[in-house]
């Protein structure tokens, strides 16, 4: 299995120049086996402006030969799924499959607040193979306990469904990741899946370098006893749009309630700005399973408020997360693209998209 990294000594404008000629230069390989699509009926156009207008049939990824059985071998990935972000989902499914070894052995769990007709005919007919189940988030579980966040996209109820995954999806699943829908794969998702948890629920990547007490209010740490959850542990920051989960543990010491209780309090006193990452950093900073910084180059998106260009960090990376207010698609689109973003285009499959490399 191959990866590609990013150093000083090598420019991201020429990595795009190498790109535009060599697309598949970062690819990564696998045995997959790619077989040529089915021609399929396209699906109607959605609202005009909509993200679930038709995209592109993706190709049939098939198992390498070193892949085990379908029924025990599975892994599981679970992703909200919502028009306005489908373009984004489109390219994340389209990268993890297109990286994997064993794609056929991907199952994905889709969360949305309803039933939306044309996403889902979108996906039936872009990914004609794809193994997925969807599931309900019923939106009145968490309504009241959204608390406003410094940006409006973070309020929406759909951005808290991670934390009732454990309770939503089959007993039977154990593990899970979780995945934003903002981010393209680069590597094999079963090395992710094979992540060593240990005791602990969560894992994902961990940045102690990063000042953790700007992520809460002054009543936050003024506070004589809420700082104490964080007594025993080094509380470090973590990005939740990409996490593997110990569901079963999860379920077992309640710790959707012990999400909830903060976002109460949060709701009483105000101790973070924003929306759905605090919470979990108030019951795990400290105590989860880090990981490789690989699985999530996070904060290509911008900061929350602009959105402004941000460049690669130097090492290797499996994982591009455009976390933050800048989407790549809109970016494109608007043809005021950050140099990054031509990175995500080669998954775009929406079939009115026309991106240059020389914008």
């Amino acid at each position: 299995m191959a990866f590609w990294s990013l150093s000083s000594s090598l420019p991201l404008l020429g990595l795009l120049s190498l790109l535009l000629s060599h697309q598949t230069s970062l690819i990564t390989t696998t045995n997959a086996i790619v077989q040529k699509p089915i021609d399929q009926p396209e699906v109607a156009n959605g609202p005009v402006g909509s993200d679930f207008s038709v995209f592109r049939e993706a190709p049939a990824f098939r198992n390498g030969e070193t892949c085990g059985s379908l029924a025990t071998d599975r892994i599981h990935v679970a992703m909200t799924l919502d028009a306005n972000y489908l373009r984004g989902t489109m390219a994340a499914l389209l990268s993890i499959l297109q990286h994997s070894t064993c794609p056929e052995n991907v199952t994905f769990h889709f969360l949305w607040v309803r039933h939306e007709h044309e996403v889902f005919s979108s996906i039936k007919s872009t990914f004609p193979y794809l193994n997925f189940k969807v599931y309900i988030f019923d939106v009145h579980r968490v309504r009241g306990l959204i608390s406003k966040s410094i940006r409006q996209a973070l309020d929406q109820p759909l951005n808290y469904a991670r934390i009732y995954l454990a309770n939503m999806i089959p007993d039977e699943v154990k593990r899970v990741i979780y995945l934003d829908s903002d981010l393209v794969m680069v590597d094999d998702i079963a090395k992710l899946w094979k992540v060593d948890l240990g005791d602990k629920v969560l894992a994902a990547p961990e940045y102690c370098h990063a000042n953790f007490t700007t992520y809460f209010t002054e009543t936050f740490w003024s506070d004589p006893y809420m700082p104490r959850t964080f007594e025993g542990r080094k509380p470090c920051y973590f990005n939740t749009g990409v996490m593997v989960m110990d569901v079963d543990k999860w379920r077992q010491g309640n710790y959707t309630k012990r999400v909830e209780d903060w976002m109460i309090v949060q709701k009483q006193k105000r101790i973070y700005q924003l929306g759905s990452m605090p919470p979990f950093l108030l019951v795990w900073a400290g105590n989860i399973m880090p990981i490789d910084h690989r699985w999530n180059q996070h904060g290509l998106g911008g900061d929350n408020i602009e959105g402004k260009c941000r460049s690669l960090h130097p090492g290797p990376i499996s994982l591009l997360h455009w976390s933050g207010k800048g989407k790549p698609w809109l970016r494109l689109d608007s043809r005021k693209p950050c140099s990054v973003d031509h990175l995500w285009a080669p998954y775009d499959l929406y079939r009115s998209s026309r991106h240059s490399f020389e914008e």
